[in-house]
């Protein structure tokens, strides 16, 4: 089983975790004077190659709190995990 390091509780089992996306995404500054193309790029693209990603994950089974870490989705290893609000670390492991 896979051990996801929460940065408020310690390692724990995947499952009690649940994925929520890419980390770091900008919200746009006043929604309501974007266009309709520039508000669905942003609902809806995201980089997806492989390699390091930043990625937004929720403890669900546990302290409940939203983190990010980066992680290789070609080994499916997580280099590290931080707070948000915390700037994005080195990826190198």
């Amino acid at each position: 089983m896979l051990l996801i390091a929460c940065p408020y509780c310690g390692p724990r089992p995947e499952l009690e975790f649940s994925h929520g996306g890419q980390a770091h995404v900008a919200r746009p500054d006043d929604p309501a004077d974007i266009g309709a193309d520039d508000w669905g790029a942003y609902l809806y693209m995201r980089v997806n190659a492989k390699g390091v990603h930043a990625e937004r994950w929720r403890h669900v089974h546990g302290c409940a709190r939203f983190f990010n870490a980066l992680r290789d989705t070609t080994t499916d290893r997580f280099v590290a995990t931080y707070k948000c609000g915390q700037p994005r670390p080195d990826s190198a492991p």
